[in-house]
């Protein structure tokens, strides 16, 4: 019999607050958990708004330590409750002045397995990123869940093929890419990126955005989260433009090892001939 992941993304919009935020995507993680969802990720900076779109020390305040901090805790509590397996990119803290683009992974007995911190930080008009983070330490690590190997990929990051690649190598099955990305500058290649990425590393790809319009900025974030297969092709159908939405989805993981045999981009990989690729 094959062994098929029900899985879950959300896309949503700003509150207002942290606290309501925070109720927010607990109450959809309980719906997704109804639905039969093993394993869940939010988007990028969940509990806060993007307040990237300006430079204030004022959203240092966002900052939680992880694993110590509450949101950490409240979710592990509701991932054990759950029976589920939780991606929380939050806004990381280790000391003053010292700040990550982080996300925790919880596994399904509520369990804290480790994170991932955002490798890529832009630095663009409406992406003033580098004011706020510090760029990730720790490598493309790739976590033993309840429903698999996941890995984890954040947002900008998804430009860069090279930690698509390290994560398929470190033997992902699952990489999800939670996102904050506004309509006007990338959402020629939102549909073209981590469709090819999965294509090029032979794995499932969850991709979630935002959706709305927040009182930081003029431009909105135009959602259209999905699930991508091993061969590129959408998993059902794509988020809403414009509105928030909890989207669920079956994958069929017996697909991965299908594909793998097939093209055996693996094995033919040639990394003694790519010395190049780590100049300047």
């Amino acid at each position: 019999m094959g062994r098929t992941v029900r899985a879950a993304l959300l896309q949503t919009d700003w509150t207002g607050d942290k606290g309501t935020m925070i109720d927010k995507h607990e109450a959809q993680a309980r719906e997704a958990a109804k639905q039969g969802a093993q394993v869940m990720c939010f988007q990028e900076l969940f509990y806060g708004p993007y307040f990237c779109q300006v430079q204030e020390p004022e959203y240092y305040s966002y900052t939680e330590p992880i694993p110590d901090g509450p949101t950490t805790k409240r979710f592990q509590a509701l991932a054990k409750e759950l029976g589920m397996v939780m991606v929380l990119p939050m806004y990381e803290i280790v000391q003053a002045g010292l700040y990550y683009n982080t996300a925790a992974i919880i596994d399904a007995d509520g369990k804290y397995l480790g994170k991932y911190r955002k490798q890529h930080i832009p630095q663009v008009k409406g992406f003033w990123e580098k004011y706020y983070f510090t760029p990730g330490t720790g490598g493309y690590p790739v976590f033993d869940t309840a429903v698999g190997k996941v890995g984890i990929y954040i947002c900008y990051d998804r430009h860069f093929p090279e930690g698509w690649r390290a994560l398929g190598l470190n033997g992902a099955e699952i990489v999800f890419n939670p996102s904050a990305t506004s309509r006007g500058l990338s959402e020629y290649i939102w549909k073209i990126e981590q469709p090819a990425a999965a294509v090029a590393n032979m794995y499932y790809v969850g991709a979630i955005n935002r959706v709305g319009i927040e009182p930081l900025g003029d431009d909105d974030f135009y959602g259209q989260s999905y699930f991508v297969d091993p061969e590129g092709k959408f998993v059902g159908s794509q988020g809403d433009p414009h509105k928030p939405e909890l989207i669920v989805r079956d994958l069929d993981m017996d697909k991965i090892k299908t594909v793998r045999d097939r093209w055996a981009f693996y094995r033919d990989r040639r990394p003694d001939a790519y010395d190049e690729l780590v100049e300047r």
